[in-house]
């Protein structure tokens, strides 16, 4: 009876071992073509959110080459932020910015958010006063002495909701 009692928990026990090694070693494959699969995906969606990106800085001056050549006397790099700088330092006047064509509504200033330089003369820009939005078009100059000239082109005020 000893002698088949052990020799039971004996199969059993390699039984076990037998199971438990192709278990894992499937799952160590398994996980292995997960991670592959799921690094294929990422790598696929790496390259759509580029490609997406770039479509998205098509119109912008960084990435204009016939923009950044007429304007190559300018550092494009210290360019950009002072045409934002002197936009932004707009707002400051008490009446609203004068970039946007609309005046005070219910006694709140219209001031400029955001900033787009598309190329070496256009400017969109996001503007709002806390309850109304639009968004304004604008051309600037580079003046001999390097300071800016704006002027509108249109701008549009988006019908509260």
């Amino acid at each position: 009876m000893k002698k088949s009692l052990t020799l039971y928990l004996l199969i059993v026990s390699l039984l076990m071992t037998v199971f438990t090694y192709m278990y894992y070693s499937k799952k160590i494959k398994f996980e292995q073509e997960r991670f592959s699969s799921l690094k294929t995906k990422m790598n696929d969606t790496i390259q759509s959110l580029n490609y997406r990106l770039f479509d998205a800085n098509y119109f912008t001056l960084r990435h204009n080459d016939q923009a950044q050549n007429y304007l190559e006397d300018y550092s494009i790099e210290k360019l950009i932020p002072k045409i934002e700088a002197t936009l932004m330092g707009l707002n400051d006047n008490p009446e609203g910015n004068p970039m946007v064509d609309f005046g005070k509504i219910n006694d709140k200033k219209f001031i400029i958010n955001k900033i787009e330089v598309l190329n070496h003369r256009w400017i969109i820009a996001d503007f709002s006063n806390g309850e109304l939005w639009g968004e304004v078009l604008l051309q600037y100059f580079i003046e001999e002495d390097e300071s800016l000239n704006f002027k509108i082109i249109q701008s549009t005020l988006y019908p509260k909701q």
